[in-house]
């Protein structure tokens, strides 16, 4: 060993390999994960960054995948492939999840965003709509005498029949319908709706 360095393995030109080095980061060697960031992440970004061509997804999902490593360094099984073939299969499935899972975050903010416009643009014309018609409606009560505007409001907008209208207004039902009738014959040319004369 060389004491100079302070490192656990041999100098430069004797580095240990890469399966010693994840064998000791499984032991919680930070030193020896150090050194095997230095031999992988350069690796692992430039596939990420060829996967994901953006520059600092790339380096995110580099990230996630050393810690990644650091973490799971213990499960790494050297009859499967080597350290640098486990790692960069690694990050090449965290890449392609991330294409997909921005694809489809894009996909879903494109259908809200289309269903939004077209929500916000019925709403807005139907409450415009509404209200200039529930302003006509009332001008054109306004236009009315006192007891056909009591007539009308009573039975359509609170509900009571003929019989009910008469005993409230303490009239004739044939007195109450015939105050109905002209009313909403009037009601009828105020607001323009074509009808039988």
């Amino acid at each position: 060993m060389n004491q100079s360095v302070g490192l656990p393995w041999p100098a430069v030109g004797d580095a240990p390999p890469d399966q010693a080095l994840v064998a000791r980061v499984a032991l919680g060697d930070t030193q020896a994960y150090g050194a095997l960031f230095d031999r992988l992440s350069p690796l692992i970004f430039g596939l990420v960054r060829r996967v994901l061509r953006n520059p600092a997804q790339s380096e995110e999902v580099t990230q996630e995948i050393m810690v990644e490593i650091w973490r799971t360094a213990s499960r790494y099984d050297p009859s499967k492939g080597s350290v640098s073939a486990w790692a960069l299969t690694m990050a090449r499935r965290r890449a392609i999840d991330r294409v997909r899972s921005e694809q489809a975050s894009a996909d879903r903010d494109h259908l809200v965003g289309i269903r939004s416009a077209e929500i916000d643009f019925d709403q807005v014309t139907d409450t415009v709509v509404n209200n200039l018609e529930a302003q006509q409606v009332r001008h054109c009560l306004g236009s009315l005498t006192e007891l056909q505007r009591e007539s009308i409001t009573l039975a359509y907008y609170q509900g009571y029949t003929y019989t009910e209208v008469a005993a409230l207004l303490e009239a004739n039902v044939s007195t109450v319908k015939a105050r109905m009738r002209d009313g909403l014959m009037r009601l009828r040319d105020c607001l323009g709706v074509p009808g039988e004369r």
